[in-house]
């Protein structure tokens, strides 16, 4: 039974960092969702504002709207680049913590896995005792039985 109680702590010590990783991990995900739809939707932005100046063109755009396009364009692109970094930076963080959590996970069910085992061992442990005394008591009932039909 001592060694039980070490192993529970452990299990609740691994059970607490499980449950800690798995915050983490819907924070992560949480956060790589979100960077994922500011990426989109920069991409989205650009394809639309492209499209307007391609419908405009037609009528015809003076070189300073031009002008105002391209740095645009080229500003929405330093955007988009820095938002693709984001991204992968939280693609990679996930990465990791999902990796931390199947490990905690495995920890955990490890422990549980000792502790089963425990658990059966101390039951069999038990039934040997309790079939030992039932095996004594047969024995004593039966000397006695023989004792008295001796007599």
């Amino acid at each position: 039974m001592s060694n039980t109680l070490p192993l529970a702590m452990l299990i609740e010590l691994a059970q607490n960092k499980t449950d800690e990783a798995s915050r983490r991990l819907g924070q992560l995900q949480r956060a790589q969702v979100g960077a994922a739809e500011k990426l989109e939707m920069l991409i989205r932005y650009r394809q639309e504002y492209c499209d307007q100046l391609q419908s405009q063109m037609q009528d015809g755009v003076s070189s300073s709207r031009w002008r105002n396009f391209q740095h645009f364009i080229g500003t929405l692109d330093g955007a988009i680049e820095q938002q693709r970094a984001v991204a992968g930076q939280a693609d990679s963080r996930l990465a990791r913590g999902r990796s931390d959590w199947q490990q905690n996970k495995r920890r955990l069910s490890s422990f549980d896995t000792l502790a089963e085992r425990a658990r059966q061992q101390q039951v069999q442990l038990l039934n040997k005792r309790e079939q030992r005394g039932n095996d004594e008591h047969a024995a004593r009932q039966f000397q006695l039985r023989m004792r008295a039909a001796a007599e």
